[in-house]
């Protein structure tokens, strides 16, 4: 006999309420990251992981299991960024390999941008993605695009066209700033994810930077409890890309920075 999984959930209203621990540890974060975020946003924050932790699962959108640490190393570590992208004036936010959402979801409710597109590639994983927009009512103004970052970048539509452009733990530096210069407009930002201690991934994410029209990579620490080895490195885009631009990911491979 075959088993049969019962459908994955697309209503928050049938799935249990997040532990008070979860809660703690978002409204602390919340305070010591100084950000005041207003109560639909914060609706939204919550239902976001209460589909997660139904969905993970089936389909395994992260390794962490625990809403404490989902609070603190996915929403939280999201959020550290809404402060550069505010001082940025940025209103419009392409997310490069969303995953579960994070940190573009996050992101797009808090700021909140006038409009957001996930960037995810992997089917799975940009159907859990539909199913939050869903869910939290944020459509049109947040898209999925089932898609990859080099597709989007030879899209007129989308070249040179987003005020910021994020990026959180998929891949180096200088592949980063390789994917995400093309997709901004001048004057736009892109800010990635990363741990301390670059080191050579730094030198090459400028040798990058420069031949892309962006500026020199600026690394901003993270001060939060649980994050403190954490960063967020901004690369302001000060020039158009030329063409040809991102590279194919096998040349990249093959030409690294």
């Amino acid at each position: 006999m075959t088993d049969r999984r019962d459908p994955l959930p697309t209503d928050v209203t049938s799935l249990p309420p997040l532990p008070v621990e979860y809660t703690r540890t978002l409204e602390d974060g919340l305070t010591a990251l100084g950000l005041d975020v207003p109560a639909g946003a914060r609706i939204a924050l919550d239902d976001q992981v209460r589909l997660l932790l139904a969905w993970n699962g089936a389909i395994n959108l992260t390794a962490i299991r625990d809403p404490v640490a989902i609070a603190r190393e996915h929403v939280l570590d999201s959020l550290t960024a809404v402060g550069v992208l505010r001082s940025a004036g940025a209103t419009t936010i392409l997310d490069i390999g969303s995953g579960a959402g994070f940190p573009g979801l996050p992101l797009a409710v808090a700021l909140p941008a006038a409009r957001a597109l996930l960037v995810e590639s992997v089917g799975k994983k940009a159907t859990f993605l539909a199913t939050v927009l869903d869910a939290l009512g944020l459509r049109p103004r947040v898209a999925v695009a089932a898609t990859r970052a080099e597709t989007l970048a030879a899209d007129p539509h989308h070249r040179e066209r987003w005020e910021a452009v994020t990026a959180r733990a998929v891949g180096p530096l200088a592949d980063l700033v390789e994917l995400g210069l093309p997709l901004l407009a001048p004057g736009g930002a892109l800010v990635a994810w990363k741990r301390t201690g670059l080191g050579d991934e730094l030198a090459a994410a400028e040798r990058a930077a420069e031949t892309l029209g962006g500026g020199r990579p600026r690394i901003g620490p993270v001060r939060l409890s649980g994050l403190e080895d954490h960063v967020l490195v901004s690369v302001e885009k000060r020039g158009p890309t030329p063409t040809g631009w991102p590279r194919d990911p096998a040349i990249r491979r093959r030409r690294p920075w």
